[in-house]
This record gives C-alpha cells, structure tokens and sequence, in this order.
C-alpha cells in the first residue's frame, strides 16, 4: 500500500519539504496530487530524520499546499523499454512524444543503472565509422570509447551532431547497430531539425530519440541523459546490438544541476557549479563501454559547448578527464566557411591505434595518419612565417607544405555535412594530398606502402 502524506509543509522553486514521513528512499518517486485531481511529479532528494526534501519536475507554481498530499511510490524513475523503441521519439521523462501509442514495456528500468565492475570491462577495439575523414581517418572512435566534441557558442555542433547520428556504422554484416540520441535543453527549432532530419534520411528507424525542449523543466534536463544511457544498456546487453549514445548538450545539463545545488543551498564549487559535478558526470559517462562475454557495446559522443570557447572552464576540464580525448571545434575554421569545422591538431582519440590497421581499417592508416598531422602542423608554420617575414623568406619545400595544409583544410577536412566518405575513401584522399609533397618528406611511412599506395599523379 502506498503511503499518503498530507504533511508538505513548504515549497521553495523547485524543492518542496513533506514532513512525518517513514520508510522512504532517496531517489524515491514521489506523486503530489492537487484538489482538482491534477498530479505532479517529483524524486526524493534528501532525507533527514522524519523529514523528506522532494525535487519536482514540472516546477511549483501554482501549487497549494494546504489541500495537496504526496504520495511516495516505493521506486525510482524508470524508463519502459521494449525492442519497438527504435524509430521512436520520447521526451525528457521517457513518454511518447511523436503521437504514437504507449510502448508496450518489456522491462522497467532504474534510469540510475548500475555501476559497470571495472574487472569486467573489455577493452575498446573496433573501429567505428562516422564518414567524416576528420575523425576516421585522424581521430579514429573506437566501440566503446567516449569521445566528447567541445564546441563554442554558435558553432554548428547541432549539424555535426546529426551528421555522425546519420551516418555512423560498424563495419561487418552480422553487427545490429543503433543510435540513442538525446537532446538536452534545446530550442524547439533544433529539435524539428533534428526530427526532420532523421525523419527525411531514413534514420530514425534505427534511433531512439530523447528530446528536453529548454523550456521543460531544469530537473527533467538532469533525467534526459539519464532516460538515453538506460534505453541504450537494454539495446545493448539485452538485445546484443552496437549502440552509439549521442547527448547534445552537456552544458545544459551541467547548468540543470547548477540550478538545483543552487537552490538546496549546497556549497559552490568552481565557477558556482556544485563540488560534486565530477562524480556526476563520471556516473553517466562510466556507463559507456564493453562487457566481457556480452555481444554488445555503448560508444558514447557528448557534445558541449564551452562557455567563451574556454577549454579549461569546469565542464569541459572535467569531461576531458573523464574521457578518452576529445574533438575541437574551431571558430576560425569556421569563419573560414569549412564545414564540418573541426581543428585536426588539438583534437585527439586516446584509443584511436586500438581500433586502426590490418583487419580493422587498412595497413598504412596509422603511418599516413601520422604524416597528415605532421605535415598539416607543418603547413600551418610555414603560413604563418609567411604573414610575417612574406612569401620570399619561405624555401620551395615550405611552400609545399602552405599549399599542402590549405589543400587539406579544403579537401580534407572541409567535406560538407551531407558526405558520407567510407575508411577507404577517407585514406586514399589523404595519400592524394600527400602526393604534394615530394616522397623524401615522408618520414613517417614506412617504405612499403610508399612503394604501395604513393603512386605519381
């Protein structure tokens, strides 16, 4: 039987204090039924002595306490999951959101999950392909590796973000593969982009979408990652399939959580943000990853945008050492007019040699992609010596290297969110662009695939 109280003794924003309680949980669900019959929702915080602090989600105003009474339900917040979830759209709390039926549920899930036994862990090894020639064939991702892209204010992550959601695959015709995609305090013009985007594509038919519009409420921003997180364990270690988590954006998240520590009234931390901010991010994050003797894997890619660009602002610094690397996006790039505007240099994929080579992409990706760093880094050198001292002061091998870094950034890099380019394809450009420069600069490639793949054009 479930408890009734008629013992909320104040609302404060969103935190509301239910006196004389006994046996609830934290992270309890509670429900606040109104004299009209209306029912709101919300979980239990903090509980101190007979007293339960209750976090709603749909906000307190309008709310009367005196003839309203809170029911504890005995559980936490659960998602339903089924295998007709795919091609489905579900808001911030997991309910239909694209006018189909209820899902019929095959399991409840704890959205808190559980913790991942690091000894149980496999490691990351399999190459995943995006069809951006910027992360495959530079900053490869790997099946079950967490691989952030920092963005700025105004940058076009949201197009980054649908294009991998759009095109990312596994290579190999056994492997079942989906994408979990969830968007985090966005405006409803981003969400129609996206919808129609998957919709249009083809997509959608292998995405489970999560959308929190930002005039839902902050708490349920806190639930969104959660709710995806959850519905991609199940496609994963239940149903055995490859499942990319894609969440956009964490800073809003991160901002949720700052609102609700702002008003329990907890200490601040860095930057205003509560002390416990790494912890919480690592409880999502650690979810990703591989499972000894299980079929399937979550790869994760969070998107945040970083407040003034600032790398070393609390979100990003943190995520950063969470994860296994990151991908940059770069205003000047983007000013240049390269799309998908991604710097090459400081991005970077800890596990990218794990998931590249003989079997898992091709022979000589790890030596050419060495090389295109090393000649891209030198290419932009040699431009900038030339804005200073001009072009006369560059030797003839230097000039090939500006024109070799210009040609990069407009074939290589600059491909345009709607191509969709396959490993093969991503590395036989970058040979192409090699072949600026002559064969003596290839320092980084072993001679074999010199003689191989640099054929004269």
């Amino acid at each position: 039987m479930r408890k009734e109280y008629r013992t909320i003794s104040e609302v404060v924003g969103p935190l509301m204090l239910v006196k004389d309680v006994e046996g609830v949980k934290y992270d309890e669900l509670v429900e606040i039924e109104q004299a009209d019959g209306t029912i709101r929702r919300g979980r239990v915080l903090e509980i101190n002595g007979d007293k339960a602090m209750v976090q709603l989600f749909e906000g307190s105003q309008g709310l009367r306490i005196s003839d309203s009474k809170a029911r504890f339900l005995g559980h936490s917040i659960e998602l339903d999951v089924a295998p007709d979830m795919l091609g489905r759209v579900f808001d911030g709390m997991g309910k239909p959101k694209d006018g189909g039926p209820a899902l019929i549920a095959e399991k409840h899930l704890d959205i808190n999950g559980t913790a991942m036994n690091p000894a149980a862990r496999d490691y990351p090894s399999e190459f995943i392909q995006t069809g951006i020639s910027a992360i495959d064939g530079l900053n490869t991702l790997v099946r079950g590796q967490k691989l952030p892209v920092f963005s700025g204010s105004g940058l076009p992550h949201a197009n980054l973000a649908a294009q991998i959601a759009r095109q990312a695959r596994v290579l190999g015709s056994d492997e079942k593969f989906a994408v979990v995609f969830a968007a985090v305090g966005i405006t409803f013009e981003e969400a129609d982009f996206f919808i129609n985007d998957f919709r249009q594509t083809g997509a959608i038919e292998r995405t489970v979408t999560f959308i929190n519009l930002a005039n839902d409420p902050a708490i349920e921003r806190i639930s969104t990652p959660r709710m995806a997180i959850t519905a991609a364990e199940y496609l994963a270690y239940d149903l055995g399939m490859q499942v990319l988590v894609i969440i956009t954006d964490i800073t809003n998240y991160a901002e949720a959580l700052r609102e609700v520590s702002a008003a329990r009234k907890e200490v601040p931390g860095r930057r205003g943000y509560p002390g416990y901010m790494y912890t919480d991010l690592a409880t999502m994050y650690e979810r990703a990853g591989r499972i000894r003797g299980n079929k399937g894997s979550i790869t994760m890619i969070p998107i945040l945008s970083m407040p003034e660009d600032d790398v070393t602002h609390p979100i990003p610094d943190l995520t950063g050492y969470i994860t296994e690397g990151q991908i940059i996006l770069s205003r000047e790039l983007y000013r240049k007019g390269l799309t998908p505007p991604i710097n090459v240099l400081p991005s970077l994929s800890r596990l990218k040699d794990k998931g590249i080579g003989k079997g898992k992409t091709r022979e000589d990706h790890a030596d050419t992609m060495n090389q295109l760093f090393s000649a891209y880094s030198r290419g932009k050198d040699a431009k900038e010596l030339a804005v200073i001292l001009g072009d006369a002061a560059l030797s003839d091998t230097d000039k090939l290297y500006a024109k070799f870094a210009d040609e990069f950034e407009a074939r290589y890099v600059s491909q345009g969110y709607y191509t969709n380019r396959s490993i093969e394809e991503t590395l036989d450009l970058g040979w192409e662009l090699l072949r600026i420069l002559p064969k003596s600069e290839l320092k980084r490639i072993k001679d074999v695939y010199i003689e191989k793949y640099y054929k004269e054009a």
